[in-house]
């Protein structure tokens, strides 16, 4: 079925862009005010702060008004119907997460194709049934419940669950019995960024926040996380309060317990970068708290687990290329473990007796496979240049599974032999009947269209630096016979690589003669903590430069040009593109920024926008106000500026990047700009950040967002 989709791809067509022109836009005035902030002597006006007020009546009417005006434009499209049919059609195939041994069980999620959310199933051994454990679909009719974190005691008597409803953060733990499926009565409640970590079955460690305002629960800034023990048929009021911090409200705190259960380890960071590691040994009854291990918050680091009564840590401590070391809870001596490479070591994960190390080589997954003692035994074969992840297993695991993915791979299961070192395919039963099923043939073969082409091109940014980009096409387009439409992807910052990954619009996107850039921007970490030191603070316009650069590259070797040229990006890349477009706006045709950070002086005062201030800074402090306001898109919006067809998205219980942000800048957008392209806002209802976003609602979106940029760039669509 998937193959012959793709196959028509290459025979027929119809227009969306050849159409009657679309009636222009005229929305109403919002509203404004006299609002005005001083900072440091310099007076900054902020005429829409009402908006940030999401729940208030006016608020309301206006995100209406919005959404009304928005559908009003892209139901005019010829073809956008059709448009999300094919795509849906297209994402309609079985979709498996990476397997997690737990004991005797393999659990792993799976979605048929177009269920709203994937459903949780465990089978016992490799060679066990699926049976269905949990499935979110069933728990509200609109699909919008999803799973967060899930942990099995350490007999798999129980499994402790975090839901998260229409996309928030905040999520609620509940507590089933794995052999009766029953829900025990007990359900904790006020959690998020928080992992599930079992002591046997007496219970389990997370962490939680007292009672939010209801009235501003989705906005208000989040503080004062603490540690939490809840033991098993007790109320939550009775949890054991482990750790807080009454001092330092702004702090995240995450602890876990050792898979011997020795050794509670407790890691606290400001923000979202740097950490520190505190211990608790919990057989030493003379210990009453944790204790320092590695002092932060100047490094990155992250405990791997514990041999022979010392630590493995993962660390960037004097390696920006980060190394593993052994750490002496006694001493608090270090050890050079696996030292620090050429390639960025992007993640350490052991397995049985081994340590997988993933390394980032021009943005592409190597891993290598030691011993225990730091000793390089195998480099595992992959398929070709992409992303692997997985690797989750306890000491006495004999084999491992991982996933492959590319821009033109779906994601792939493997499972290595720790004994032979070979990797082969994991076969999965299906969930419906007894017959063994390899998760990549014909599904797989389907989803990898042999008439694409993945290339790794270099550009030179603004400054000097070589900086890389993936660029995705169909073979039989010749990138020096352009021009053609480009949808240019990026993000830059947090530390955060881009890597190759399977998406379903952007193969949909590329099908139809579209070519797909994704740009391995500087504030990421594809090259080490100097590539993400590069693009951070008072550096962060280095970010925007590459990103710039790459268009320039692009037009000026005749791949596109501006009236072919669309941008996009999510969260932090969407403020990227709001830097990009109110920079060089006759740049580019199209404008996509997604749930982003858009208002830079005030970001660090809702929810935990204040973790994010180890990386952008923040306007409380005069040096980093300065260079905040050269760049905060909502502050650089100019009137009567070229400003690209500029479709904003952001969702109703986001409350990470909170819609006010994406309020703000369209409200701003708007009022300053009066050409022909239009200047829009896509507020979801019952949606958050984007995770656990059900299948209906992101099909629904990519098929508006690609629908306007399609039609923006020219481009034919291709019907089946």
């Amino acid at each position: 079925m998937q193959k012959a989709l793709f196959i028509s791809f290459l025979f027929m067509t119809t227009q969306i862009a050849a159409q009657r022109p679309i009636q222009k836009l005229q929305l109403p005035e919002t509203r404004k005010e006299t609002t005005q902030d001083v900072y440091f002597g310099k007076t900054v006006t902020d005429p829409y702060r009402w908006l940030e007020d999401d729940n208030s009546t006016e608020t309301k009417a206006w995100v209406q008004i919005q959404n009304g005006a928005t559908r009003h434009y892209l139901d005019q499209i010829r073809g956008l119907e059709d448009l999300k049919k094919e795509l849906g059609q297209m994402w309609n195939y079985e979709k498996y997460s990476n397997p997690k041994k737990e004991g005797n069980l393999i659990l792993f999620s799976k979605n048929d194709g177009l269920q709203n959310q994937s459903v949780v199933y465990m089978q016992q051994g490799l060679d066990g049934t699926p049976v269905e454990l949990l499935n979110p679909n069933t728990m509200n009719s609109q699909g919008t419940s999803s799973i967060g974190s899930m942990s099995l005691s350490k007999s798999q008597m129980y499994c402790a669950y975090s839901i998260s409803d229409a996309g928030s953060d905040w999520q609620d733990i509940y507590i089933m019995n794995v052999g009766t499926k029953e829900k025990l009565k007990e359900v904790i409640k006020y959690s998020k960024f928080s992992d599930i970590s079992w002591k046997g079955d007496e219970g389990f460690y997370y962490s939680g926040y007292d009672q939010p305002k209801e009235k501003d629960k989705f906005s208000a800034k989040t503080e004062y996380q603490k540690i939490f023990f809840h033991k098993i048929g007790t109320a939550q009021s009775q949890d054991q309060l482990v750790y807080e911090d009454k001092a330092n409200p702004l702090m995240y705190k995450g602890a876990a317990l050792t898979e011997d259960e020795q050794w509670l380890m407790l890691s606290l960071s400001q923000g979202t970068d740097g950490s520190e590691l505190q211990f608790w040994d919990l057989n030493d009854k003379n210990q009453k708290s944790f204790n320092l291990l590695s002092k932060g918050f100047s490094t990155n680091q992250e405990f791997v687990d514990n041999i022979n009564g010392l630590f493995v840590v993962y660390t960037n401590l004097d390696a920006p290329n980060y190394r593993v070391v052994l750490m002496d809870p006694k001493t608090k001596g270090i050890e050079v473990l696996i030292p620090e490479k050429e390639n960025k070591l992007d993640a350490v994960h052991r397995v049985g007796q081994k340590l997988f190390c993933s390394y980032l080589v021009n943005a592409c997954s190597q891993i290598d496979v030691y011993d225990l003692n730091g000793k390089y035994e195998s480099t595992i074969k992959l398929p070709g240049l992409g992303t692997v992840t997985g690797f989750n297993g306890g000491r006495r695991d004999k084999v491992a599974f991982y996933t492959y993915t590319s821009y033109n791979v779906a994601p792939t299961i493997y499972k290595y032999d720790l004994v032979s070192g070979k990797s082969e395919l994991f076969q999965i039963k299906s969930t419906n009947n007894n017959q063994s099923k390899a998760q990549s043939t014909s599904d797989i073969t389907s989803l990898a269209p042999s008439n694409t082409v993945v290339e790794q091109i270099w550009f030179t940014s603004k400054d000097g630096t070589k900086v890389p980009m993936f660029v995705y096409h169909r073979k039989d387009i010749d990138l020096k016979k352009g021009p053609h439409p480009v949808l240019l992807y990026g993000y830059g910052g947090f530390n955060i690589s881009l890597t190759p990954s399977f998406s379903i619009p952007m193969s949909y996107f590329v099908q139809n003669g579209g070519v797909y850039v994704s740009v391995s921007l500087r504030g990421g970490s594809e090259f080490g903590e100097k590539w993400h030191k590069s693009g951070m603070l008072s550096q962060k316009q280095n970010v925007f430069d590459d990103f710039i650069s790459a268009a320039e590259y692009l037009i000026a070797n005749k791949i596109t040009t501006p009236q072919k040229l669309a941008i996009h990006g999510r969260s932090n890349g969407g403020l990227l593109v709001g830097a990009c477009m109110t920079q060089r706006p006759e740049l580019f045709k199209v404008a996509l920024p997604g749930v982003g950070v858009l208002d830079m002086l005030r970001y660090h005062k809702f929810t935990v926008g204040w973790g994010w201030a180890v990386e952008y800074g923040s306007s409380d402090n005069k040096k980093d106000f300065e260079y905040l306001f050269k760049y905060s898109p909502l502050h650089n919006v100019k009137k009567d500026m070229p400003y690209p067809a500029t479709m904003i998205t952001t969702a109703d219980h986001d409350d990470r990047a909170v819609p006010a942000h994406s309020f703000k800048f369209a409200a701003t957008l708007q009022e300053n700009y009066k050409g022909e392209n239009p200047m829009l806002i896509r507020i979801d209802t019952e949606a958050g950040h984007g995770a656990g976003k059900p299948t209906s609602k992101q099909i629904e979106e990519w098929g508006d967002v690609l629908g306007f940029t399609m039609h923006h760039l020219g481009m034919k669509v291709y019907k089946f």
